[in-house]
């Protein structure tokens, strides 16, 4: 028998740590390797965590909510095998302490509810742990660390919670509202209706439902925000005719779905299209640092994909120019169900260098999609549509029935000026437009 332990695994260039959701096994129990025995959030993705050994779980180190940086040990796992850890249960470090033990202290002596039921302590709580999650909704309120220093949490060991911090601030926008409220009746000023009104928003009018935003939505309002104030962001597009490309999918579909157990769809056919127009115009496969551009060697493609939840997600096929048209439409359709089932590893949403989004998927024509940072572009394809197009014969012009797509290509205009982006866009276009219809599968 060994005792080995189960570390937490590096999720990504710079994920440095990641929160415990929970465990899916329980002390004692037996595991197998690869097994996925936790799940774990950062601040990219939820993802679940296999065992890296077979064995029995003979304790859990890290409890649930705690947060733990990258190779920190989170589990002991006993196993059969003659293994010894590069940092076993022998080999911890003289300064080492249980993850339970860090940061935490006995709790102060209370002094009673406040106004909300909350209760506070008398003296801060010196050395106390605090999540990110926390931190960052203090941050996002401008909640000092005083403040949170003399709240009571709720937590193992009185930790805050969110559920806790999240109360905190209600109660002190509702005491600001009345001190906002005493003000203006005892004020004739002219500025009274103004206050009147500001206040009675900051309560709110009890017609309104006031929603949170989940971890993922928040992580997606301050990365579009930062990708707006990062980039100049230019827009350009094509409409492509792409009339052979769907009389092509609806006669082979059938049989591509028997053969392979794989839906056709358009996505993995477009992203072709842009994979072999990157190759012509590898400046736009670029990202920026500072002054300096970085061209990528590898074509990792992002496609966003739509969650049940209407959050937004973009899994990355790594070097997607290696896959042929059969491997794409079974990365795309793997990628998209995972996605869509919080069953993503976090390496795949990361190096991304080229993105791309289906807008058409939704009834959209045409969007303006914004770039995923740091990358320097991002194309939307919109949706199909069928047009009365003037159609070149060698007899003459005539009028037909084409399916028209447009095609919405946002660029960061410090790096890509008008020709290179439009110029790409409409190799994409072309692509399309040239699709073979007699190609096999």
């Amino acid at each position: 028998m060994a005792l080995v332990e189960m570390i937490m695994p590096k999720m990504g260039e710079s994920i440095m740590e990641a929160t415990i959701l929970g465990w899916l096994k329980k002390e004692g129990e037996i595991i197998h390797e690869d097994e996925s025995v936790l799940e774990v959030a950062t601040d990219k993705v939820d993802t679940e965590v296999p065992s890296t050994h077979g064995g029995i779980l003979k304790e859990i180190i890290a409890k649930e909510g705690e947060v733990v940086p990258v190779g920190h040990p989170i589990a002991i796992i006993e196993t059969e095998e003659d293994i010894k850890h590069p940092l076993g249960l022998d080999d911890l470090p003289d300064d080492y302490e249980h993850p339970e033990e860090l940061g935490t202290q006995e709790v102060s002596q209370l002094s009673g509810p406040t106004t909300n039921g909350l209760n506070q302590l008398t003296r801060p709580e010196s050395y106390r742990f605090y999540s990110p999650l926390v931190k960052s909704i203090a941050r996002q309120e401008n909640i000092s660390l005083k403040e949170l220093d003399l709240l009571e949490g709720s937590g193992k060991k009185n930790r805050i919670t969110k559920k806790d911090i999240l109360a905190f601030i209600a109660e002190k926008k509702s005491r600001e509202a009345a001190k906002i409220k005493e003000v203006i009746s005892v004020s004739d000023r002219p500025i009274i209706d103004e206050y009147e009104t500001r206040a009675q928003e900051w309560i709110g009018t009890g017609e309104d439902e006031i929603i949170e935003m989940d971890r993922m939505r928040k992580m997606i309002a301050e990365r579009m925000v930062e990708s707006k104030r990062i980039s100049p962001h230019v827009t350009s597009f094509v409409e492509a005719d792409v009339t052979g490309i769907v009389l092509w999918r609806e006669k082979i579909k059938n049989e591509f779905e028997r053969r392979y157990n794989q839906k056709l769809t358009f996505t993995p056919i477009f992203i072709e299209a842009v994979i072999q127009a990157i190759k012509d115009f590898p400046m736009i496969n670029i990202s920026v640092e500072g002054d300096k551009i970085i061209k990528r060697n590898q074509i990792n493609i992002g496609m966003a994909v739509a969650l049940p939840n209407f959050n937004l997600i973009v899994p990355v096929i790594h070097q997607a120019d290696q896959y042929n048209l059969i491997g794409l439409v079974t990365k795309v359709n793997d990628l998209a169900i995972r996605a869509r089932n919080n069953q993503l590893k976090p390496d795949e949403l990361n190096g991304g260098t080229y993105s791309v989004t289906n807008v058409g998927s939704f009834g959209n024509v045409m969007g303006t999609p914004i770039i995923m940072q740091p990358q320097a572009a991002i194309l939307a394809f919109g949706a199909i549509i069928k047009k009365p197009a003037v159609i070149e014969t060698p007899t003459g012009d005539a009028i037909g029935i084409r399916h028209k797509m447009f095609l919405s290509h946002s660029y960061d205009h410090r790096v890509i000026d008008g020709a290179l982006g439009g110029s790409f866009i409409r190799r994409v276009a072309d692509y399309l437009e040239s699709f073979d219809i007699k190609r096999e599968f």
